[in-house]
């Protein structure tokens, strides 16, 4: 069997291209219509989908993303506010370390950008909480730029239609990156348009688990498909456990103090969950990771911060430095 370690194929330019135009144009017909991915969303609605969207699927995101352009339809309304209120807002939509970063990220473009969303790659990877990936994905998707973005649905299509395995390796490796920059389109606005087709042909086609090959425009050409679909040989692909898990304590112990109106009490935090061995350790956890402040006589809130000051005009902003994430 095909190993899904496998170095990746290089490709032609005419192998490129004709994965190209039937991507493309299946994805002309049957993009979703999301929010993010209309003009008025702009460059700050593009990144806050891109923070939200990370390990979440799309339904679950839609009326919080609505909610927060909103209420923070800028990065300076965001950055005005304390990050306790980005935790807040964030709701359940998991990992709220999410929030604390987009948080970041938004008081960085105030403070440096003027509340502008930096147009170039590098300084969208400079801001904090952006690491790779989605500096790639908010310059392609909100500019327009030609730039390999390469997420989970994007590997898998890679992984099989031009590598032949049924599943990308567990971490992205330097083969995926050659072979996904091999892929690009050479003009930009095309480059841009593969970048979403082919994320949208494995959120909605080439799946995880049943990928549906007779609704696929490429399914003539893919390696995996042409090879009789081989079965992944590498390590067993495990699902993501959350029952009775930290992650669940933890949900529970913020999902409280996003209700609370003022600080709460330690007596409060202690009826969510009855082990208090896991529970401690949980809410140590968010306390070190900034989620939570303890304050004193044994009272616990959501973080309160410094709220950034608003530039007056963009001449206002710093410049951007070589921040790390």
């Amino acid at each position: 069997m095909t190993s899904s370690t496998s170095p990746s194929p290089r490709t032609s330019p005419d192998a490129s291209h004709a994965l190209h135009s039937p991507v493309i144009a299946w994805f002309e017909e049957h993009a979703r219509d999301l929010p993010w991915r209309r003009p008025e969303a702009g460059p700050w609605g593009v990144m806050v989908s891109e923070f939200m969207l990370q390990q979440t699927p799309v339904s679950r995101v839609l009326p919080v993303y609505e909610q927060w352009l909103a209420r923070w339809p800028r990065p300076a309304a965001l950055a005005a506010e304390a990050p306790g209120e980005a935790v807040r807002a964030w709701g359940r939509l998991g990992y709220p370390r999410r929030a604390l970063r987009l948080h970041g990220a938004a008081v960085a473009i105030t403070e440096r950008h003027g509340g502008d969303v930096p147009r170039e790659h590098a300084q969208l990877l400079a801001l904090p909480g952006i690491g790779e990936y989605t500096a790639a994905a908010v310059a392609s998707f909100a500019y327009g730029q030609r730039h390999a973005v390469l997420d989970t649905n994007v590997r898998r299509v890679f992984a099989r239609t031009t590598t032949g395995v049924e599943y990308p390796p567990n971490a992205t490796t330097a083969a995926e990156r050659r072979l996904a920059r091999e892929l690009l389109p050479e003009d930009e606005g095309t480059a841009a348009r593969w970048a979403a087709a082919s994320m949208e042909l494995g959120a909605l086609v080439c799946t995880a688990k049943s990928p549906d090959c007779a609704r696929c425009p490429v399914a003539g050409l893919c390696a995996w498909r042409l090879a009789g679909k081989p079965a992944h040989d590498g390590p067993p692909r495990r699902g993501q456990t959350y029952a009775g898990t930290d992650r669940q304590v933890r949900g529970k112990l913020l999902a409280v103090l996003r209700e609370a109106v003022g600080p709460v009490p330690q007596a409060v935090l202690d009826t969510v969950w009855d082990e208090p061995v896991q529970r401690a350790r949980a809410l140590d956890g968010l306390v070190s990771d900034g989620l939570v402040e303890p304050l004193a006589a044994g009272l616990y809130r959501l973080p309160q911060g410094s709220p950034a000051a608003t530039p007056t005009s963009p001449a206002a902003s710093t410049p951007a430095s070589p921040d790390t994430n």
